[in-house]
């Protein structure tokens, strides 16, 4: 599966069934500069149409896919490859692959999440965190978005396990 570049209208791809405690993990890659993300926990998911056609966006947690060195990861060490987006830098830093596939692994157990990034843990922390509890729904059940975000993105092996 990729996520193209387009001028039509950005639309992320989301699963139709929903999951609160699940064990996720996917191949990706990207090019130089490339940025995108799996967005799960979602309290959201903003809809409009502007000047480039019909935009769908989901509104909630972010696994950042990004190379390293694109503007928006370099701003913030809380925007490179595993992050939490804007929330949790990856302790320790694992830099993708760029023009490789990586793999990612996301577990959402009751409260608790882990990101993991080429088999290191990066990310580890609690959903009753309040900055947060402000970007996920009252009902942690949620469909997984890959984010169609104006890089070209890869995504293979997606294997999605719901938890007890």
């Amino acid at each position: 599966m990729k996520a193209l570049v387009r001028t039509d209208g950005f639309q992320d791809i989301r699963t139709v069934d929903t999951f609160d405690s699940f064990e996720f993990e996917f191949d990706w890659k990207l090019l130089k500069e490339g940025n995108s993300g799996v967005k799960y926990l979602i309290g959201k998911v903003d809809e409009w149409t502007n000047k480039a056609g019909r935009q769908a966006r989901a509104r909630g947690l972010e696994y950042q896919l990004a190379d390293d060195t694109n503007d928006d990861a370099a701003s913030d060490p809380r925007r490179v490859a595993g992050s939490l987006y804007s929330l949790i830098a990856p302790t320790p830093r694992i830099r993708p692959k760029i023009g490789e596939f990586n793999h990612s692994r996301l577990v959402v157990h009751g409260s608790h999440v882990e990101h993991w990034l080429n088999g290191t843990k990066v990310v580890a922390f609690e959903i009753t965190l309040p900055e947060v509890q402000k970007l996920i729904g009252p009902d942690h059940h949620s469909p997984i978005s890959l984010q169609n975000h104006s890089s070209e993105t890869w995504f293979r092996n997606l294997k999605i396990r719901a938890l007890p």
